[in-house]
């Protein structure tokens, strides 16, 4: 390979490659790689996906379960130039078509009981589990010889979750990638004893960007899992073989609500972070309670920054259980109202940033890049205080935020409280219009127990002023979510405000 500067994605396993050759790196189901057989594998990768007639530049999808394979095509796209471009497994039809056709995507990578449902004429590379796979191409395959691809190149378009709109490709370079793995590392205290489960998809930014990537790159030794199965998990943690675990709240809240939680020896489980949705406070004290030595970190951001924005430490949890922390180490970011002005400490507004991690923009979307990049700072969407000391506390999605009545409600407040009501496994507050309230308060609730709406009512009227309280309950067996676990209120919304 030609030399270059090395800001690159693939570089980071390259280095880990070259530092520790024979550290087991990944396992995943029966298979095992050390880190030089790895990057050996991501070399020839990179010429398989070549030999089919792409250049540098061109976007190729990911559409499969985790796997090896899918971390492998991923830092073989990166290593060849290509514009990796990860698609949520769970989508099908209008959804599925037209995020490959807005990207342009030469070539889907996929597994074989994905492939149908892709649009027709659709061209795709199996990763596993075919005869013409990536995985059993390999072997024949020579490595790879061709120009290291700049640090300011394009490795991915993200695209965001689309709980509001339609998805937006959030353009990341090489370079930005990079600098948001030495935030992580050094924010999220990463180290090469560690012994990480990566058991969230690993299309979405959050587990592969915040951990799979640089836990690789620290040159620790990696479990992927096909999905967060409790089980598999606590038989990991009981055995020695994971210490360490990223999940959205929602899992965590399932974990947490298990029978043998309390009966299992979870005692080796050293770190514990959370992010992709607002954890309830209730929830996480009552994980504390129940493992006192486990250090819990909040991580915070979305997909445009890499995703990582800003953590909150396990010694920084005391008395502000609900914040999200400071700004990482190559992140900046301010509280401003709508005209862009800073707030006061303690007033909410929105959350803007300024980083090297940032995005390019949204793939051939420039109206959508320039309302969301103004005056320099990337425009959230997320609506925050700040306080004197630095610390945030993300108050809601400024779309989420309820008008009552002509007043605003925080929906997270309103969760928090009715997570302290034993009866309530999970719940998901929204504004449904109202012609009385513009839009009444209205949560909507995966209940444990029996429990009525009038008890929830006035349980959170104890906890809340009045006008905050919900003026509706609604039950439901289980809450709309996307593969990241972030609840979907957009759906919630669209089902309930037609009743």
């Amino acid at each position: 390979m030609k030399p270059g500067h090395g800001s690159t994605v693939d570089g980071v396993l390259r280095r880990s490659a070259r530092r520790t050759p024979a550290r087991r790196a990944v396992d995943y189901r029966e298979r095992s790689w050390t880190y030089a057989e790895l990057d050996e594998a991501v070399s020839r990768a990179a010429t398989v996906l070549l030999d089919e007639g792409l250049s540098p530049g061109d976007r190729v999808g990911a559409y499969g379960h985790n796997s090896d394979a899918y971390l492998i095509g991923f830092l073989a796209c990166a290593r060849a130039g290509l514009v990796h471009v990860p698609v949520n497994q769970n989508l099908t039809g209008d959804d599925l078509a037209y995020i490959v056709g807005q990207s342009g995507s030469s070539l889907v990578l996929t597994d074989p009981d994905l492939a149908a449902r892709l649009p027709g004429g659709t061209r795709t590379l199996p990763l596993r589990d075919a005869e013409d796979s990536l995985l059993r191409r390999l072997e024949a395959a020579r490595p790879y010889d061709g120009e290291e691809p700049r640090g300011d190149t394009l490795v991915q378009l993200l695209y965001t979750s689309g709980t509001t709109a339609l998805p937006k490709g959030a353009m990341m370079t090489h370079r930005a990638l990079v600098h948001e793995y030495l935030s992580a590392i050094t924010a999220l205290d990463l180290s090469a004893g560690d012994l990480p489960v990566h058991s969230l998809p690993l299309y979405h930014s959050a587990q592969m960007h915040v951990f799979l990537l640089p836990y690789l790159a620290v040159g620790a030794s990696n479990t992927i899992l096909d999905a967060p199965d409790a089980d598999r998990l606590f038989d990991l943690i009981e055995a020695g073989r994971a210490d360490s675990l990223f999940a959205p709240p929602t899992v965590w809240i399932g974990l947490s609500n298990r029978p043998d939680f309390a009966e299992r020896d979870l005692s080796g489980l050293r770190k514990a972070y959370y992010g992709a949705s607002i954890m309830p406070v209730p929830v996480l004290e009552r994980l504390r309670e129940r493992l006192p030595k486990l250090a819990f970190y909040n991580c915070f951001g979305q997909s445009e920054i890499g995703p990582l924005a800003t953590v909150l430490g396990p010694d920084e949890h005391k008395g502000r259980m609900d914040s999200c922390g400071t700004p990482v180490l190559f992140v900046d970011a301010r509280v401003v109202d709508e005209d862009g002005k800073d707030v006061p400490d303690g007033t909410p507004g929105e959350i803007v940033y300024r980083s090297p991690q940032l995005c390019e923009g949204y793939w051939d979307k420039p109206e959508e890049t320039a309302e969301a990049f103004r005056d320099g700072w990337f425009h959230s969407g997320d609506l925050a205080v700040r306080d004197a000391h630095g610390y945030f506390t993300v108050v809601d999605r400024v779309k989420d935020v309820i008008n009552s009545g002509g007043v605003l409600v925080a929906s997270r407040q309103v969760e928090d409280a009715l997570y302290t009501h034993e009866s309530v496994a999970e719940v998901a507050v929204v504004g449904l219009p109202d012609e009385r309230w513009i839009e009444a308060v209205t949560a909507v609730v995966v209940p444990r127990g029996e429990v009525t709406e009038e008890e929830l009512i006035a349980h959170a009227r104890e906890k809340l002023a009045h006008f905050k309280a919900p003026k509706r309950v609604l039950f439901v067996d289980e809450l709309p979510r996307n593969a990241s676990g972030k609840i979907l209120k957009r759906e919630l919304r669209d089902r309930f405000g037609r009743v």
